[in-house]
């Protein structure tokens, strides 16, 4: 459910996108993404999320803080009620060059031109700084156009006691709700013939939603006031899994059929090049 730069193993992924008229933002898209991994490339490894947005800065990441369980207490709202996927549509369709900062257990690298990065690895402390494929860096650069990459480096330690990341952005479509799904785990440009395992909860939401739409999310009663802004009161999502394999790509749902609460149109979008 997400490139890396070496191999590694990702499972019982969570990935949530929400739109949102934010008080002091304004129209907004929030990511949620959470996953198990195991790395198994020799040194530090990183996630890589393309993120359908041409601004994003250390402060549009969200801190969990003590609500490290966020996802899944949205996985809990939904999990009663959802139903197995039956079938998937299939589409085709002057700042720093690279910011670096530390969010929880990552070093994160943003930035606008993928090809960009190599240079701002030395930024990186040498027990999470990966070895970055050119091939997969050009691959980013080629089908992703106006989109900003995330490198989020990690260490073996760090893997497994990682929040999960939360941001939020100025989308480059608000009306199409995207969730960075692609798949490759050996370091290479992702295979986009390939038909790949899922193990995934995919959850969405809006705030325009009418009442009775959705499953509602019990949050604690000592969560932050900031983060709590960012979260929906009620979603809607599926597990896609039990052995099954789609074709590579991104998990996308128009905000009209999200609306509708008619999940049998999230699409299967496969990135094409520029």
């Amino acid at each position: 459910m997400c490139i890396s730069t070496g191999r590694a193993a990702f499972s019982g992924t969570i990935v949530y996108c929400g739109r949102q008229h934010h008080p002091v933002h304004g129209l907004i898209h929030v990511l949620g993404y959470q996953n198990t991994a195991v790395n198994l490339a020799d040194g530090p490894n990183a996630m890589l999320l393309h993120l359908p947005t041409r601004r994003l800065t250390p402060r549009h990441f969200l801190s969990a803080g003590r609500t490290g369980d966020v996802l899944h207490r949205m996985v809990a709202a939904v999990e009663p009620v959802t139903v197995a996927a039956d079938g998937i549509a299939w589409m085709s369709a002057a700042p720093q060059p690279v910011q670096v900062f530390d969010h929880d257990v990552y070093t994160v690298l943003l930035a606008s031109d993928p090809t960009a990065v190599p240079a701002a690895l030395r930024q990186v402390p040498p027990h999470r700084r990966p070895v970055l494929d050119a091939d997969l860096l050009r691959f980013y650069a080629g089908h992703f156009p106006g989109h900003t990459i995330a490198v989020c480096c990690f260490d073996n330690a760090d893997a497994q006691r990682a929040k999960p990341l939360l941001l939020w952005y100025s989308p480059l479509d608000p009306d199409r709700l995207a969730l960075p799904s692609l798949d490759g785990h050996t370091g290479k440009a992702p295979d986009l013939d390939a038909a790949v395992p899922v193990d995934h909860w995919v959850l969405f939401s809006t705030d325009q939603a009418p009442a009775g739409w959705g499953a509602p999310v019990h949050y604690p009663g000592d969560m932050r006031h900031r983060l709590r802004t960012f979260l929906p009161h009620a979603v809607m999502g599926r597990h896609y899994g039990d052995g099954r394999a789609l074709p590579n790509g991104d998990f996308t749902i128009s905000h009209r059929d999200l609306l509708a609460g008619d999940l049998d149109r999230v699409d299967r979008l496969r990135p094409v090049r520029s």
